[in-house]
């Protein structure tokens, strides 16, 4: 059987697709998101529109932007461009920094664009793909992640009232590259995808075709792979919000000292990632379990590092608050 076409490919992906219109388009103006986004003004004429987050990370930043001004412009697509600041701090990730920042820069794009137009943006699409998805989920394995990094990136979610999207994910990137060609369209290279110091793009460039050459088939498999694990943990959340509710909120420490450890630690993972927004590593997570352990006077005190704050012990519950800095 031949294998699909570009169009075919992307025809599939938008069949599925059905966001709440007007819909914003996230645009860098690489080459996925220049296709994302000319798919879906051809799918949904004066429906959409482009966001374009402008992070100052390196001295190719303006071009971008100017890029994607032309594009829009041509295709008569309504633009915003979002400035952000996505520098690290001292110890923090660069790739986590600039992720967080680029998606507080895509909510005050789109009310930003509310505002403009006068209409709700409730939509937002991104356009990762296949190749990104199997890079998540091989980053995830390299760093021993549970559950969650398994899963890699969602397909679609709903924060605060908006809808996030990824239609490409069953898309390899070749295919989206070669459909611009098809239609004469360029896109900008990002100079920092060649970086071979960034773990993600020694899997682009080096494990990947490894992969292409020794397991053929090896996208659709290791999607499957995610879809699993993705599906064990909405189970696992599921339990979680049903233990936390149980336990109560902030959680009481004898109950959560009665649970297993498993359990336990499911549940302080819910906790600090729903009621607190952050997450503690694996070894901050077995210490605060050992201090629960031991935690049987009403003298032992609990205060742990964990995420960008510290976990308490106040009374017989615990709390968490965020460091100064954070």
């Amino acid at each position: 059987m031949a294998s699909p076409t570009p169009s075919e490919y992307i025809a599939d992906a938008l069949q599925d697709f059905d966001p709440p219109l007007p819909l914003a388009v996230t645009l860098s103006g690489g080459a996925d998101s220049t296709a994302l986004l000319l798919a879906c003004r051809q799918r949904w004429p004066r429906q959409v529109v482009a966001i374009h987050v402008h992070h100052g990370l390196q001295v190719a930043a303006d071009g971008f932007a100017a890029f994607c001004a032309r594009l829009c412009a041509a295709h008569g697509i309504t633009l915003h461009i979002e400035y952000t600041d996505a520098r690290h701090a001292p110890g923090e990730s660069p790739e986590d920094a600039a992720r967080r920042a680029r998606y507080a820069a895509l909510e005050r794009g789109a009310a930003a664009l509310e505002q403009r137009l006068g209409l709700p943006i409730p939509s937002i699409a991104l356009a990762q793909h296949a190749d990104d998805q199997v890079e998540t989920l091989l980053l995830a394995l390299s760093r021993g992640a549970g559950l969650p990094g398994l899963a890699a990136m969602p397909a679609h979610w709903l924060r605060d009232g908006r809808h996030w999207w990824r239609p490409l994910l069953g898309v390899p990137g070749a295919q989206l590259r070669q459909w611009l060609r098809e239609r004469g369209q360029d896109w900008i290279e990002d100079p920092s995808n060649t970086d071979a110091g960034y773990t993600r793009n020694r899997i682009r460039h080096q494990v990947l075709p490894a992969l292409e050459a020794a397991l053929p088939g090896w996208r659709n498999t290791f999607a499957r792979s995610s879809a699993h694990a993705a599906q064990a943990q909405q189970l696992l959340e599921e339990v979680a919000a049903e233990d936390l509710q149980r336990i109560g909120t902030p959680p009481a420490i004898a109950a959560l000292r009665a649970l297993l450890p498993a359990r336990q630690a499911n549940v302080l993972r819910h906790w600090l990632a729903r009621c607190h927004g952050t997450a503690a590593s694996t070894a901050q997570l077995r210490e605060l379990q050992r201090q629960l352990a031991a935690c049987r006077t009403r003298g032992h005190q609990i205060r742990l590092k964990v995420g960008r704050g510290h976990v308490l012990r106040h009374g017989a519950v615990l709390d968490w608050q965020a460091s100064p800095d954070a």
